[in-house]
């Protein structure tokens, strides 16, 4: 019998994971690295704004051995040193632990769409400075001053269905420079890293890829075959010049496809065709070419994508979806952990070696465990909807954190939705 997931479950899993990874500094070790890390995880699973902020309830505050079953919480200078000199790799296996957990559980099914997992595919910044700096940063020289800024950049990935708000975040793929390597790394190498991680993890799922008209070139079509995952990417006329030029002729010739349906006053209208070349220098490259226009009385919005998707007149309309489904990494993803209370642009620590990147991870962990709640466990849904919005439901669990003593998080959304009981007084939950 498979058991529903709770927050509880979940916390767990993450706990288990960071216990899996070997320590392997020398001598005496008054701060475990699993504590570490799940005091890592608990400041972002809190929302707290800063280490400082996280540092300031470590000595009074006891729900965080209760919940996050830590044994001993480490300050934040401590828990810097420990976190630092930890490879980011091993980190990543959580992301898949959790996964299985959701895939098991059988509730990820409803995220399915076209019979695939939708998985939408970018890269942010996260990290900037003219100062601090590690051997792992990317470098970039302004012209005109020579100053250099350092940043790291991250390409992540996650599971998007159309008629969701929730996303699964998968492990993502830090964009960094690599061991040994003095030039930049790119969003393009990561994506090469990230479908080979993809594909090991999951080898037998069946993937759907969408992303921006950057991604629409031949070396990555082929490393998306080469992976066994199909693709649904944008695609414009000034960059793919050969591709809209072959598609005007195959249109002149009669042999597109054009359809239109009217649903709820817009006009949905729609070319396509199927196996035409991608440019001049991969002829081989056969892509199928849909072009999309949205008519809202005055108002025109125009998209065009390629895919390895047999395009007909029964599929064009949810493939269309799908595609225009690729901006919830920007809007669910990077939007949510920028301005709904994660602070993914606050700069934590940077670390001589990997601290930085290791906060970001921690971070999106901390994000995904949000999403399956948000997901799968009815409590969170519906204290979620109580709250309003994901900002206003952490200040009233950090507030509650700081006042009362917890057994679990699960034991907070119940007060927060049911209200809670303090020496004979009824307190209400907030309105």
């Amino acid at each position: 019998m498979v058991r529903p997931i709770t927050t509880k479950s979940l916390l767990k899993t993450v706990r288990s994971g960071f216990e899996q990874i070997v320590d392997h500094r020398a001598g005496n070790k008054s701060i475990s690295l699993s504590d570490a890390l799940m005091s890592g995880f608990a400041m972002f699973s809190l929302k707290d704004s800063s280490l400082l902020e996280f540092n300031d309830r470590r000595s009074k505050d006891q729900n965080l051995k209760n919940i996050y079953s830590l044994k001993k919480i480490p300050s934040d200078t401590q828990m810097r040193t420990v976190v630092d000199p930890v490879s980011p790799e091993e980190i990543k296996p959580i992301f898949k632990d959790i996964y299985q957990v959701v895939k098991q559980n059988g509730v990820l099914e409803q995220m399915k769409y076209l019979g695939h997992y939708l998985v939408s595919l970018d890269g942010s910044g996260y990290y900037s400075s003219h100062t601090i700096h590690c051997d792992s940063c990317l470098e970039r020289k302004n012209s005109k001053t020579g100053e250099i800024t350092y940043h790291h950049q991250m390409l992540a990935g996650a599971i998007v269905h159309p008629d969701m708000a929730t996303v699964i975040p998968l492990a993502p793929e830090p964009i960094i420079k690599q061991d040994g390597q003095q030039k930049n790394d790119c969003e393009r190498n990561a994506a090469k890293r990230f479908m080979a991680q993809l594909r090991a993890d999951h080898p037998d799922e069946l993937f759907i890829i969408t992303e921006d008209a950057l991604s629409s070139n031949a070396p990555h079509i082929k490393e998306l075959k080469k992976y066994n995952l199909r693709f649904l990417l944008g695609v414009k006329p000034k960059d793919h010049v050969f591709l809209f030029e072959q598609v005007a002729q195959a249109h002149q010739a009669g042999q597109t496809t054009e359809y239109e349906v009217t649903r709820q006053g817009v006009t949905h209208r729609f070319r396509f065709i199927n196996q035409v070349p991608l440019n001049t220098s991969n002829q081989d490259v056969l892509v199928n070419f849909i072009e999309y226009w949205e008519i809202k009385g005055d108002k025109v919005q125009h998209f065009c994508w390629i895919t390895d998707l047999t395009v007909t007149k029964i599929n064009i309309f949810e493939l269309m979806r799908g595609g225009r489904a690729r901006w919830k990494i920007e809007n669910e993803t990077f939007n949510t952990l920028k301005n709904q209370g994660y602070n993914f642009e606050h700069n934590y620590g940077h670390g001589q070696q990997n601290l930085s990147v290791n906060f970001a991870l921690l971070m999106m962990l901390a994000f995904l465990v949000d999403q399956v709640q948000q997901l799968a466990f009815p409590l969170f849904q519906a204290v979620l909807k109580k709250e309003g919005s994901r900002k206003r439901l952490w200040q009233h669990m950090r507030a509650l954190f700081y006042t009362l003593e917890f057994a679990s998080l699960e034991d907070i959304f119940s007060a927060l939705l049911y209200g809670y009981k303090v020496e004979g007084v009824v307190i209400f939950g907030p309105t």
